[in-house]
């Protein structure tokens, strides 16, 4: 099902500046891995070397934290926006 990921400004250069992406996806992870299919470079910035979501991103689906659903196998509903988020640290 389609589905888009909305992606920072930090990614936005590894896409040629777009600001959403839309993917073939069931889940989150899929929707990740479908976006650094057609756009290396991707899941190594919002992936760590397991394959768990980075300390530093947030990932939301429809405006939800997928920390409290069910992480990166949060599954996608046609037409939903995936929307990766850097966390922003403040003292």
């Amino acid at each position: 099902m389609s589905v888009i990921v909305r992606l920072p400004s930090q990614l936005r250069v590894l896409v040629g500046g777009a600001g959403e992406v839309p993917v073939e996806a069931s889940t989150v992870r899929d929707a990740i891995v479908a976006v650094d299919a057609a756009y290396p470079g991707v899941a190594t910035r919002v992936l760590d070397d397991r394959g768990a979501l980075r300390r530093f991103v947030n990932v939301f689906v429809a405006d939800e934290d997928v920390r409290f659903l069910d992480g990166l196998d949060t599954i996608l509903e046609a037409g939903q926006t995936v929307s990766l988020v850097p966390a922003v640290a403040g003292g």
